[in-house]
């Protein structure tokens, strides 16, 4: 299931792909798989991602 939230939240602050990979760590295409729900990450990566975009595990990786 693609992670839709994550992608809006890494748009909201105006960051691409690339640059939000960089920040936390990781390729570009780890992001990119993570946003169309091919990957799971790591809680770590998880909470990398999260204090990168000021949002909470929740907010981004929960399922409703």
């Amino acid at each position: 299931m693609p992670n839709k939230k994550l992608k809006i939240a890494r748009v909201e602050n105006n960051l691409s792909q690339e640059q939000l990979a960089e920040k936390v760590g990781v390729a570009r295409q780890t992001i990119s798989l993570i946003e169309s729900g091919e990957y799971n990450p790591s809680l770590n990566l998880c909470i990398k991602i999260c204090k990168q975009l000021n949002k909470t595990l929740n907010e981004l990786f929960w399922e409703e």
